[in-house]
């Protein structure tokens, strides 16, 4: 009888139709899966014994023996574990089995022994579901059913005949056994975190071993500067290295105080290594952040790497002769640095139209990265992307040199088209109610070609994910963030200077007409000077005038003297006096002009430098902008300078009778300051950090604490606004900043290995935001903002200098000083006192345009209440301020870099390789994913097996094709499942199986 499992009968069928009742079973076959023993479980169980001889044992790996991918009906019904445990106990009971010594894959045969009666399929079936007809398959099956006394007794004299053979076969029994048993185990959970990034990620292996990203033979791992980083440290400088290597670039965005310096040192020494021209470019004030690590001082502690990089501010770009530092930028050669390193990359977010000469950005991009060699970039920011999809865009262009199509085989065909429409679907989710508005609901929206353009460019890990994921055994523990202390400070003690708001009306009633003199140009001359000052932006799309300008300088001075009134009176009192002396100088101007007789002018005939000539000085007003006294209309010009000039005198003259003794605010800090030090917040722990945005605010605070603080409390100050101004009552220090903070943390700074025999510390430190970033200062415990900056992001980066990775203070406190009135209340105040402003912004289209910001006013003023309630309420996190967005929700990198460590043991790798689909792991649910909201459920990993038409249909970027992750949630009570995280969130669901995996 022919069997084919199509249309002449089938093998599984015949056999079922057999008496299995204490027979015999004789079966030589190339294979034996879990799901042909499934199918013939119950007639198995009732032989009396049974005899397996497979013949392609050496090739039988546990996917083999699991099933085909032609099963996946079957292999989806996820019953493995529990039919391996069966087969292997009816193979312990009943089963001998042997294998041959060579693999002879070839005819097979099952033959039943019932008694008088025997039966024999001989031919191409297997006993797997495929060869027992129970999966249909293309593949050609032939198999004859005999019956016939004399044919089975000869198949099985045969049979006999190989099975006694010595020399060709051998006992597998425990072998087997032993392969299903481990199908049948419990399975680790961290095992199945790694086989489930493994077959996410295996097409990228090389790209992820260590060995193949740096080459050993440098050395790098020798140097001081990798075997001082943590174990997520040197991940993330791999990454980049694997970044710059293929792609040209990287930005790190790893959170305040993760250590994006060492970092950075360390990729700059591994191209050093290898010869490479390394040039960093940082703001002014973090200079000295990166020249100490370039100089023969015995403070450097990574002198013997011998770093040898050139050092230039942000600022240099817009200079073409000078010096900064030894460099002489009119002859240095910009074109011929390899590597160039952008400490906060993120000023770079915009590119500025300059009327004349080259901008910063323009500099930056044509006469370093695209002029000369070839130029890797290498960009450091805690915050790349703020609250704009596209301010990624031109950070990106660095790395591109301005090419669109760079990423064109990365899947991503145009970037500033991906750009463009990822930031119109940020701005649809901004217009979504604030519940609505999660970060989960804007992945769910977001383009994956994006996310894709993240992954290529970026390394971001936050402070959360560091301590969920390596855990501190390694890296010590962060500090406990107390809940902020909210200091509402009146202004005079006396009670004689007018409350904030009533200031308030006085600064809004300023014109500050020396700042917009454009707005006094007589009507026939306005066309001359809107020639000679507009300026065409968008590549002539729109044009940004100088007046409107001028009229956004006005707001901003508003907000600069209310916000020096907010952060102390002798700030306010010094600008308003200032302020008042300028408008002084102005009338005396006007009245000489008034008593000359001048030659009339032109405003276009003069070149630029006729303007800035001291012979036409008294016949202008203003500054960049010049504008000749004889085209204005000097009777409302003067009008409204004599209108500020009263108001100012007047606020002036009252705000200087409010002396440090009537200061009711620095009386409030000196209680603050005094309680520190008596009860310290960890063991014998003095120290402190006075923040504020104005230097002569510091100065002033300085003046009236350092000696109080030295005789009443016993403890040594410094202050430092950067430049040559710092100063500190420890004898011996002078101005210099690095030996100010290392003498203010000693630990941290490692002061034992550079003076061992340096003993005296400063405990107080008052300073400006020139110390903001880049520096760790975790000796000191408690960190003060004696004004609140206008960018709520300012204050986690200033509390960042002491809320750091391997803290020896178990507590963290900070202290905010507010205004004596409701948050709302003083929203609205800066709402009004800074007014409509003209500015140039980047639209939803990814154009540049001249907008009119007033109509996204409210969602602004939204925004900031909410970061302003959040930080009285609790230190938060970068990523976690309330509206903004964190690339780290986005990229997928340090998944890979897990997997890379994992598989740096070959036998991990193999371990891996062997493994087949559908194990899977049952844990607990973690008490913390329980308060977040989660309900008990599986992660599945879901690979894509069809082609064409039938495929699952996705976005030809979605970057983990063809695997996709869903989180099915038990939706408890109603006995139904629920999808709780959907295949769009692929981070997410990685970041809940790492953090289960590893509970």
């Amino acid at each position: 009888m022919i069997l084919d499992n199509k249309t002449s009968g089938h093998v599984g069928h015949e056999l079922k139709k057999r008496t299995f009742v204490d027979a015999k079973l004789s079966v030589l076959s190339s294979l034996f899966t879990l799901y042909g023993f499934s199918t013939l479980k119950q007639e198995l169980k009732q032989l009396d014994s049974a005899r397996l001889l497979l013949t392609n044992w050496e090739a039988t790996s546990l996917q083999t023996l699991i099933g085909a991918e032609a099963e996946v009906r079957l292999l989806n019904q996820l019953q493995q574990k529990r039919i391996a445990a069966e087969f292997s106990q009816w193979l312990a009971s009943k089963v001998d089995v042997k294998a041959s010594i060579n693999s002879q894959p070839g005819q097979n045969i099952i033959h039943l022994n019932s008694g008088d009666h025997s039966y024999v399929i001989h031919g191409s079936a297997t006993l797997s579901p495929i060869g027992l007809g129970e999966v249909r398959s293309e593949t050609l099956q032939m198999n004859m059913g005999l019956s016939d006394s004399e044919s089975t007794k000869q198949l099985l004299s045969w049979f006999d005949t190989v099975w006694s053979d010595a020399s060709s076969v051998r006992n597998i029994k425990t072998e087997l056994i032993s392969k299903l048993d481990y199908i049948a185990a419990d399975q680790p959970a961290n095992l199945i975190y790694f086989l489930t990034l493994f077959h996410i990620f295996k097409d990228f292996i090389e790209d992820i071993d260590e060995d193949s990203i740096i080459r050993s033979k440098t050395g790098f791992k020798d140097t001081q500067v990798w075997n001082k980083l943590y174990k997520f440290q040197k991940d993330g400088v791999l990454g980049a290295i694997d970044k710059l290597e293929k792609y040209n670039g990287c930005i790190i965005a790893d959170s305040v105080g993760l250590g994006k310096t060492f970092e950075a040192l360390a990729v700059i020494k591994y191209y050093e290594l290898r010869n490479d021209r390394v040039l960093v470019l940082c703001p002014k004030k973090l200079r000295d952040n990166w020249t100490m690590w370039a100089v023969n001082d015995k403070r450097n502690l990574l002198a013997a790497d011998r770093f040898n990089y050139d050092v230039l501010n942000h600022t240099d770009l817009s200079r073409l002769k000078g010096y900064s530092g030894e460099i002489n930028l009119e002859t240095l050669n910009w074109g011929n640095y390899d590597l160039v390193v952008i400490d906060e990359s993120h000023n770079f977010r915009n590119t500025p139209s300059k009327a004349e000469g080259k901008s910063r950005y323009e500099r930056l991009m044509n006469d370093i990265i695209r002029a000369g060699v070839k130029t890797k970039v290498l960009m450091l920011s805690a915050t790349p992307v703020n609250n704009r999809m596209n301010d990624l865009k031109n950070q990106v262009a660095f790395i591109t040199e301005g090419r669109d199509d760079a990423f064109t085989e990365q899947g991503i065909k145009n970037i500033e088209s991906t750009l463009r429409l990822a930031q119109t679907q940020f701005n649809k989710w901004t217009e979504k109610p604030a519940e609505q508005r999660t970060t989960g609901s804007l992945l769910d929206v977001m383009s994956f070609d994006y996310f894709k353009l993240l992954d290529i460019v970026t390394i971001a890990r936050s402070r959360k994910h560091i301590e969920k994921y390596y855990g501190t055994a390694d890296i010590g523990e962060f500090p406990t963030r107390l809940q902020p202390k909210n200091i509402y400070a009146e202004i005079d003690s006396s009670a004689e200077f007018p409350p904030l708001e009533e200031v308030n009306k006085t600064i809004r009633l300023l014109s500050l007409a020396g700042y917009s003199p454009l707005k006094f140009v007589r009507t026939e001359k306005k066309e001359e000077y809107a020639r000679r000052y507009d300026q065409t932006v968008g590549g002539g799309k729109g044009v940004f005038k100088q007046v409107d300008r001028e009229e956004s300088l006005t707001h901003l001075m508003r907000i600069n003297l209310l916000k020096r009134m907010e952060s102390s009176i002798h700030s306010f009192t010094l600008t308003a006096t200032k302020l008042a002396l300028q408008i002084d100088n102005l009338l005396a101007k006007i009245d000489a002009h008034e008593s000359d007789d001048v030659d009339a002018l032109s405003i276009e005939d003069l070149h630029d430098f006729e303007l800035e000539s001291t012979e036409l000085e008294t016949y202008m007003v203003g500054n960049k902008t010049k504008v000749l006294l004889q085209d204005m209309d000097l009777i409302r010009f003067r009008q409204e300078l004599e209108a500020d000039q009263a108001l100012l005198n007047n606020i002036a003259q009252t705000a200087k009778k409010v002396s440090a003794e009537r200061d009711a605010k620095l009386e409030l800090l000196k209680q603050i300051i005094t309680g520190k030090v008596q009860k310290p917040l960890n063991p014998d722990n003095k120290k402190i950090i006075v923040f504020t945005a104005f230097a002569d605010t510091a100065q002033y605070l300085y003046a009236n604490l350092a000696q109080w603080a030295q005789q009443e409390l016993d403890i040594h100050s410094a202050l430092v606004t950067g430049g040559g101004t710092n100063k500190t009552t420890l004898s011996g220090l002078g101005s210099d900043l690095n030996n100010i903070l290392t003498a203010f943390s000693p630990i941290s700074k490692e002061r034992n290995k550079v003076d061992p025999t340096a003993t005296t510390e400063l405990d107080l430190l008052i300073a400006t935001d020139c110390i903001s970033e880049g520096q760790n200062l975790q000796d000191c415990d408690t960190l003060v903002n004696y004004d609140i900056h206008w960018n709520p992001v300012r204050i986690i980066q200033r509390f960042g200098r002491i809320d750091r990775l391997g803290s020896q203070n178990t507590q963290i406190q900070l202290v905010n000083f507010w205004p004596n009135m409701e948050l709302d209340e003083y929203i609205n105040l800066e709402a009004r006192v800074s007014g409509r402003m003209v500015l140039l912004d980047i639209s939803a289209t990814g154009e540049e345009n001249v907008i009119d910001d007033s109509t996204n006013e409210m969602n602004d003023l939204e925004y900031r209440r909410k970061q302003l309630q959040q930080l009285k309420d609790t230190v938060v996190d970068l990523e976690d301020m309330s509206g903004g967005v964190s690339i780290t929700d986005l990229t997928l990198n340090d998944f890979r870099m897990d997997l890379s460590g994992y598989m740096a043991n070959k036998d991990s790798l193999a371990l891996l390789e062997q493994m087949p689909f559908g194990l899977y792991s049952a844990v607990s649910l973690d008490a913390g994913l329980i308060e977040e909201g989660f309900q008990p459920g599986v992660i599945f990993c879901l690979k894509n097996i069809r082609s064409g038409k039938e495929a699952v249909q996705v976005d030809d970027n979605y970057p983990l094709a063809p695997y996709f992750l869903v989180y099915v949630q038990d939706d408890t009570g109603s006995g139904r499942t629920a999808v709780e995280l959907n295949f769009t969130q692929s981070k997410k669901i990685l970041d809940l199986l790492k953090r289960q995996a590893f509970m």
